[in-house]
């Protein structure tokens, strides 16, 4: 086994162009609509089994028919179920985003049976044995932020297991709280908006550098079209994103996590992790949904 992803598990609907809600009862036509597994931990497992890696995902869903497809689509695309908690009376998390031509994508979202996550739900035996640990969405499983949890956090890093987090929400409240997280992970990686919210920085290199101070070995953020900031204790990198033809920007920060964690896995140091990081986002980016466009690491690596 190779990587556990814990946290969201969200089914995202999907449609573009959308460049206005229509008035009333008009219909407007668009060129596409999909139904996707997404979320900061499911949308990740997805892009780390087409990088090639074993991938085992723990959260809860629903016992309503969104989980029954949400089970589907993860079981299809090759990531393990076994350990995702169906909680009956819940929803099961879905976002409905309507993309803009530029590929920006306001959305709609139920935040459904993430919001119930516990410690009690996690199989500790599986994450044991992973040799990575991606967290998605820390912010809005609160409960996963239990000194139970952080303990087992830091006897994994000791026994020499990559715990990596990201973060769902732009709620200062909520990021907030996720940073009593960073002294139990290895490398954090919140998107621009994410790590000044999380800070009150009043930039985003200062934002990186009080993130790092927290404890983690790294911090990560991500910018869009203006790439990423690496912060380690080394220094300050910046790595640049790749030119390509933006269809939907949707699940490119779970596509960066993915491809980042797989070069840790491949012992490449932190800034060409970047880089992988950052291929798969590009790939992400060319087509609609969490997981379009990426196929498997070869073809993302091209890229570079």
């Amino acid at each position: 086994m190779t990587v556990v992803t814990v946290g969201v598990h969200i089914v995202d609907i999907l449609a573009r162009p959308v460049d206005h809600i229509p008035e009333g009862q008009d219909t407007v036509l668009v060129d596409q609509i999909r139904l996707t597994a997404a979320g900061a931990a499911a949308g990740t497992a997805v892009d780390l089994v087409k990088l090639g890696n074993d991938v085992v995902t723990m959260g809860a869903v629903g016992d309503d028919d969104l989980a029954d497809f949400l089970l589907m689509v993860l079981a299809k695309r090759g990531v393990d179920t076994s350990a995702l908690v169906r909680r009956a009376g819940e929803r099961t998390a879905a976002s409905i985003l309507p993309i803009r031509p530029d590929g920006g994508r306001p959305s709609f979202h139920v935040p459904g049976a993430n919001l119930t996550v516990a410690y009690a739900d996690l199989d500790v035996a599986v994450l044991r044995r992973a040799r990575a640990v991606h967290l998605g969405g820390m912010d809005v499983t609160f409960g996963l932020g239990d000194p139970a949890f952080f303990a087992l956090l830091d006897e994994l890093r000791a026994a020499g297991t990559i715990v990596t987090m990201d973060l769902l929400s732009e709620m200062p409240d909520l990021l907030g709280m996720a940073r009593a997280f960073l002294s139990h992970v290895d490398y954090v990686l919140p998107n621009e908006s994410q790590a000044l919210l999380m800070t009150g920085e009043p930039d985003v290199a200062s934002a990186a550098r009080a993130l790092l101070a927290d404890g983690p070995r790294g911090a990560l953020v991500t910018q869009g079209e203006a790439g990423s900031l690496v912060v380690t204790a080394d220094g300050e990198e910046r790595v640049p994103a790749l030119k390509t033809e933006v269809a939907d920007t949707t699940g490119c920060g779970d596509a960066y996590c993915a491809g980042f964690l797989t070069g840790l896995l491949h012992d490449r140091d932190v800034l060409t992790a970047a880089r992988w990081g950052t291929a798969a986002a590009a790939r992400v980016a060319t087509g609609l949904g969490s997981d379009a466009g990426l196929t498997d690491l070869d073809s993302t690596l091209a890229l570079l």
